[in-house]
């Protein structure tokens, strides 16, 4: 572990202050290796990146059940999937843990990054969108969960190893589960060094497919804008490169940002009911205020009930009486098609038209569900505490880990506002960014003129 950490890392190399205080020249050849990789898998296009992709997907899931087979028939395996599966601490579900798990499978599925969309976009215009998001999410997750049983065995071997009482036991978190517990169990079998070889590989290639994603959603929106239509692809693919490689805790508040805004939009934007939405959306802002905004945890937990049910009732009791005074003026109206407009209309009439076929449960649930859960989620991990040296409880937004406050947690903070920045002016002032319009946009503003 000290080994992984102080020399592979290089946190052997900073300060008492947590400060680097020299390059590590290995981690920067690494890393331009890796990016130069990546550029020219992308660089030539979409079609290239597939070609690829094949590969850099298909090999690591081959060498996933290679390990996986290899690891089960581990001694102690037994006890490590047992701690996976069954003996797994649930009380961290009633922590931040919430905000943290929609922030990875945001980042492990590529989403809220622009990346599905670029992607759906080079797609048939009658592509079945519904289908291919459940494929891509399911695909997603079962390698996961598979990759868990894979880990875990390996944890359970490593227990065994040092003889400890189970795998908790073991000092393993974060992606140390990974990079730390796998090499050293490799390492104990006849040809270890081959075995940690082919798993770094996967891990390599697995690495370089998120940076396919990452690259390709910028690369597809800076190229279909009218500003920069005409510059090479591979010209931007070289800046974006250079540009992407920082990425760390504070782009889990941009996911989580732009998530709900996406939820948002899908749900509401479509004839927009703004005394509905603002029922909904006000009734839960007014219960976070409540829930994260109070010292004592029991008093905030019914004080915020109790305002989200009392706000909502009121909201949908005025709701009510303008859907009354609608249906007198229009006698033709019936209360059945009014409620199903409004609950559900705009999703399942407009939304259809563009990508295809929506379920009911999903048009439901991205209208009166997800939005406003991934928003939660963003307050509850904003409002996060963790305790400095002397025990005093601080923000971790602003006090992540060692990092020193000048200048990584400023830029971390930084980055977020911007991202806020560029969501609120793009709604307050559109035509600040009409420089990066599509083509057909343009056109059809001027047929409009």
């Amino acid at each position: 572990k000290a080994y992984f950490f102080n020399t592979i890392i290089g946190e052997g190399t900073l300060g008492d202050d947590s400060r680097p205080t020299r390059l590590v020249g290995r981690n920067v050849g690494f890393s331009f290796l890796a990016w130069t990789v990546v550029y020219f898998c992308v660089a030539f296009g979409i079609k290239w990146t597939g070609r690829i992709t094949y590969f850099t997907m298909g090999f690591p899931s081959i060498l996933l059940f290679i390990f996986l087979g290899r690891a089960v028939a581990l001694e102690g395996a037994q006890d490590g999937i047992q701690e996976y599966i069954h003996d797994a601490n649930w009380e961290v579900l009633k922590t931040s843990v919430w905000a943290k798990a929609t922030s990875q499978i945001f980042f492990s599925l590529s989403i809220t990054f622009g990346a599905m969309t670029a992607y759906g976009s080079h797609c048939k215009r009658n592509e079945p969108a519904f289908v291919n998001s459940c494929v891509v999410a399911i695909s997603n997750c079962l390698f996961s969960f598979i990759a868990g049983f894979s880990v875990y065995a390996t944890l359970g071997y490593l227990a065994h190893l040092e003889d400890l009482e189970n795998v908790s036991s073991l000092e393993y978190v974060s992606f140390g589960l990974v990079f730390g517990s796998w090499p050293m169990a490799l390492g104990t079998l006849p040809g270890g060094e081959h075995w940690i070889r082919l798993f770094f590989v996967m891990l390599f290639l697995l690495g370089i497919d998120t940076a396919f994603a990452f690259l390709e959603g910028f690369l597809t929106v800076l190229h279909d804008t009218e500003l920069l239509k005409n510059v090479p692809r591979k010209v931007l693919c070289l800046v974006m490169s250079v540009c992407l490689d920082t990425i760390d805790y504070y782009i889990n508040f941009v996911m989580l940002l732009v998530g709900g805004f996406e939820c948002f939009a899908a749900g509401w934007v479509y004839k927009i009911e703004l005394d509905y939405m603002f029922t909904t959306s006000g009734s839960v802002v007014l219960a976070c205020a409540l829930w994260f905004g109070m010292k004592n945890t029991d008093t905030a937990l019914w004080a915020g009930f109790v305002g989200l049910v009392i706000s909502y009732s009121l909201g949908m009791a005025f709701v009510a009486f303008l859907m009354s005074n609608k249906k007198q003026s229009n006698p033709d109206l019936t209360w059945k098609a009014m409620c199903y407009d409004l609950f559900m209309g705009n999703v399942m009439s407009d939304l259809r038209e563009v990508v295809g076929y929506i379920p009911v449960a999903w048009a439901f649930l991205v209208k009166h569900l997800f939005s406003l859960d991934v928003d939660t989620n963003l307050v509850n991990s904003e409002g996060e505490l963790v305790y400095g040296e002397n025990g005093k409880p601080l923000k971790k937004m602003g006090n992540y880990e060692r990092y020193p406050e000048q200048p990584y947690q400023v830029v971390g903070v930084l980055i977020v506002a911007f991202a806020r920045f560029l969501i609120v002016s793009s709604l307050v002032f559109p035509r600040m960014y009409n420089a990066l319009r599509t083509p057909g946009e343009t056109s059809a503003e001027n047929d409009k003129a």
